[in-house]
């Protein structure tokens, strides 16, 4: 006897239905002889299967991006080692704490480090991986034909339909040369014409991708071949570019020495102009170097302004500063001559205020004939405002009104102490500031040819009338920046061409209704929606109505309609979305790679 249960299915029915659902059933028999210990293994090929999928991603894609920039904000805040050594070391002894956790983490060799060169090797990868099949794919999307029309072209987004007295053939033959003068690409296919347009979009998606690696290996072959250098030159002098000349001088890890660019220039003169009224007074106007060079035996003679550097070869040389450098001569107690030429300061304001220092490392000789050294802290002003009118700095950039303060001291300048020193900077420690007879500190403005005598017989130094000016020029070898700036046209272009264009379809049904008059329907069908599609229809169908005019109304029965009646024969309608037939009934767009179709 069968118990029942509360829905009134009796154990026996029960034990029916499931012998009969386990018949059934196609799911795999599970074998309850021995202990299940662990689930399916992928193997070494399916886990390599699983990882190149996941790398070629859109979602891996933007992690790394993402990676990529948030590690270069260390490398824009913390200073370099290849950009600056001194701001490097400087940073280590303010911050000695951090100092050994950034050295762990590489952030002093940001760009060079084993992370960042990580994630930059993973993102390029995985755009060769997102682009590769994608290519092959839209290879095959070109050499293939456009697919054959649908049975019901009323139920697509945007459709038109008329009758004419023309043939079939005719109305078909003339749709074919029309579309195909609107450069689509269209053929016959079971009666109907198909054409399609718009194929760029996914060429200029493509080219926006292959344009980012193109930028990746320019930066990554700028920063490995890459030479940058600074030069401060005085009008008159000249610079040869050696190792040895740069001030200060870096290069990639794969640039060699003797890959520098063999030329020389000299500075003739430089020329600079400033506005002398309005709001904009002080603003330079003309800002430009003159210069001699030397290539190849050859001499030439050229211009150089702040955006139109001078191109050497696979070098060019930009201007970068400017400032004054007063010529002072320096003379010991005997009056010999032991310091003459031009020094270059440093300007420390838009007017030009300038700073540096003057040594005089050999030749001078104190009262008593012992060796000593000079140095002199400098303050200059193209244009001083006048004794009385405030500080002294200066009013105007130009040289107008030129004066410069000394301060005297005599000693050891410690420039043989084996540590680096600043050539703008005296080192104090072991120098001691020259006293007058009263006992004060010897400081002094000098307007130029006025001396400044030091005291007890220690000779003088004098701020001679002529003041040269001087260019700082960077010299830089940049052998990827032509490839990045072809790649950032092409990704410019290829974007553009992938939100703009738009991939549509087209298709023609010219078929012989039942009272014998032609009925002509046209439809299109675009790959995202475009308020232009209805657009370039209706001027499709106007166009064809040249070779296939509208007939006189016949029988109304013979014209095909989609239920509504309040649409008259020849407009353009457009689909409720309702009547957009299923995915299986549309002709399907080819569906991209899985996991690369945002890319």
């Amino acid at each position: 006897m069968s118990t029942t249960d509360t829905s009134g299915t009796t154990e026996t029915e029960q034990g029916a239905d499931e012998a009969a659902g386990a018949q059934l059933s196609t799911a795999p028999i599970e074998d309850r002889s021995e202990p299940v210990i662990g689930g399916p293994t992928l193997g070494v090929v399916g886990w390599v299967r699983w990882f190149w999928r996941q790398l070629t991603s859109m979602r891996v894609a933007l992690i790394l991006l993402f990676m990529l920039s948030l590690g270069a904000v260390p490398g824009s805040l913390i200073p370099q080692t290849s950009a600056d050594e001194l701001k490097v070391q400087a940073f280590k002894d303010a911050h000695e704490t951090l100092t050994p956790l950034y050295e762990k983490l590489q952030f002093f060799d940001v760009y060079s480090s084993v992370w960042f060169s990580a994630i930059y090797i993973l993102l390029f990868v995985s755009l060769i991986g997102c682009i590769v099949p994608r290519s092959w794919q839209f290879v095959g999307q070109l050499r293939s034909r456009p697919p054959g029309a649908p049975k019901r072209l009323d139920r697509l987004p945007a459709s038109t339909t008329w009758r004419t007295e023309a043939e079939p053939e005719q109305v078909r033959e003339a749709a074919l040369t029309l579309l195909k003068g609107r450069r689509f690409r269209a053929h016959t296919v079971d009666g109907a014409i198909a054409a399609e347009k718009g194929y760029l979009r996914e060429a200029g998606n493509l080219a926006f991708h292959v344009a980012l690696i193109v930028m990746l290996v320019a930066f990554a072959w700028g920063q490995l071949f890459k030479s940058e250098g600074g030069k401060l030159i005085v009008e008159g002098d000249g610079f040869s570019n050696t190792l040895t000349q740069y001030d200060d001088f870096k290069s990639g890890s794969q640039f060699g020495i003797d890959e520098l660019e063999p030329f020389s220039f000299k500075l003739d003169a430089f020329n600079g102009t400033y506005e002398k009224n309005g709001p904009q007074r002080g603003t330079p106007r003309t800002f430009e170097a003159k210069v001699s060079y030397s290539q190849g035996g050859a001499d030439k003679k050229a211009v150089i302004r702040v955006n139109e550097p001078l191109k050497v070869g696979d070098s060019k040389v930009y201007l970068i500063a400017h400032g004054y450098a007063p010529v002072v001569t320096v003379r010991d107690g005997r009056g010999k001559t032991v310091f003459h030429g031009a020094v270059p300061l440093l300007p420390i304001d838009n007017n030009i205020t300038s700073t540096g220092a003057i040594k005089v490392l050999d030749g001078y000789r104190d009262k008593n004939g012992k060796k000593e050294q000079l140095g002199f802290q400098a303050f200059f002003v193209p244009t001083f405002a006048g004794a009385g009118a405030g500080t002294m700095f200066s009013q105007f950039p130009a040289l107008d009104f030129p004066v410069m303060a000394l301060t005297g001291f005599h000693g050891d300048l410690r420039v043989n102490s084996g540590l680096p020193q600043n050539v703008y900077q005296l080192d104090k420690s072991k120098m001691k500031q020259f006293e007058d007879a009263s006992g004060n500190k010897l400081a002094k403005r000098l307007l130029p040819g006025e001396p400044m005598k030091l005291p007890d017989g220690a000779g003088s130094i004098t701020f001679e009338k002529d003041i040269k000016e001087w260019a700082s020029f960077q010299i830089s070898q940049q052998p990827g920046n032509g490839l990045a700036l072809a790649g950032a046209i092409a990704a410019i272009a290829g974007l553009t061409g992938s939100l703009f264009i738009q991939r549509r379809r087209v298709w023609v049904r010219a078929v012989r209704g039942e009272d014998g008059v032609t009925v002509v329907e046209m439809a299109g069908l675009g790959r995202s929606e475009s308020a232009k599609l209805p657009e370039e229809l209706g001027d499709l169908a106007v166009a064809l109505t040249a070779d296939a005019p509208p007939a006189p109304d016949a029988d109304p029965e013979a014209v095909p309609r989609d239920g509504r009646d309040d649409v008259p024969s020849g407009a353009v309608k457009q689909a409720d979305p309702e009547d957009v037939p299923e995915p299986a009934e549309e002709p399907a767009e080819d569906p991209a790679p899985s996991g690369e179709a945002d890319k």
